[in-house]
């Protein structure tokens, strides 16, 4: 129980992590253009893992690397298009619970792709969603997608995708290799990207340097090795209602960071993806822990 209650302390703390990780992003791309700071970011993170997987690189076939490489090239076009928006986005805590319906995107992109057919719950979960995005989108000339809601719901599928394909080759790969093979070709993806469409600047001041190592060490390495130690001690179903919390965070830090605005219909926006994300990811086990209570 002790190790339980730690696990998801740690878990807890990597999602607080990752909603710093939207402040460290933001304030970067300040400074860098955005594809080139995705770039270096996933170079510099792919570049810390190599040491411990130069073993394991040499047990997996060509086949499967190139396969991780065409994973990771999906994974490019969901980061690629999130740094997009955050870059023309004036609410980085709406785009996190934008970006937290990935997750509810999963089972019809796998029923559309593996022909899985998705939970019932799905079904009931889903339109909440939906009608939470409608409130997000809704301004003073009615319900309209911004051009930044609309990159972040598209790096939203892209990451459904990159889930589905993960999860496939994940049974075969290696997960340190699969991971480091996936950040470096999205690191090469954004660089050749911000090369053809992006001018960099003479001169980075000091600051934002600071801040570009506080995304790569702390919201992306110590960020992720914290939530794997977390799932590895923490079951399955706290650690999917845990994760749920990156984006409460995330809003609040934007409020107090950023001082953004929150209208009555964004808060309720959220609340509707939130209640969303905690029946899809907490009826289930919520369900199978009542049955056994009762036998």
């Amino acid at each position: 129980m002790l190790a339980e209650r730690r696990a998801s302390l740690i878990l807890l703390a990597a999602t607080v992590l990752a909603a710093w990780g939207w402040i460290f992003s933001k304030e970067a791309i300040q400074g860098l253009p955005p594809f080139g700071f995705v770039g270096l970011r996933f170079i510099a993170a792919s570049l810390f893992l190599m040491p411990f997987c130069v073993k394991s690189f040499r047990r997996v076939e060509k086949a499967d690397l190139l396969r991780a490489g065409g994973v990771g090239s999906i994974l490019s076009c969901a980061l690629l298009s999130w740094i997009y928006a955050m870059s023309v986005s004036t609410s980085i805590g709406e785009g996190a619970f934008i970006m937290s319906l990935s997750m509810l995107f999963v089972p019809p992109i796998a029923w559309l792709l593996f022909k899985q057919v998705p939970p019932r719950i799905f079904w009931f979960s889903m339109p909440i969603a939906v009608c939470g995005l409608a409130l997000l989108s809704l301004g003073g000339v009615g319900w309209q997608l911004s051009a930044s809601q609309i990159w972040f719901l598209l790096a939203a599928v892209c990451l459904a995708i990159h889930f589905n394909a993960n999860s496939r080759y994940a049974q075969r790969i290696p997960a340190l290799v699969l991971t480091c093979v996936q950040l470096f070709v999205t690191g090469v993806i954004a660089t050749i990207a911000s090369l053809s469409t992006e001018t960099w600047p003479e001169h980075v001041p000091a600051n934002i340097w600071i801040w570009f190592a506080l995304s790569v060490v702390v919201a992306t390495s110590l960020r992720y090795l914290m939530q794997t130690l977390g799932q590895k001690g923490a079951s399955a179903a706290n650690a999917a209602i845990i994760m749920i919390l990156e984006p409460v965070w995330t809003v609040i830090l934007s409020v107090v960071w950023y001082y953004e605005a929150m209208p009555g219909h964004k808060i309720a926006g959220c609340s509707l993806i939130l209640a969303s994300l905690l029946i899809y990811r907490g009826a289930q086990p919520l369900r199978n822990r009542i049955r056994r209570r009762m036998k």
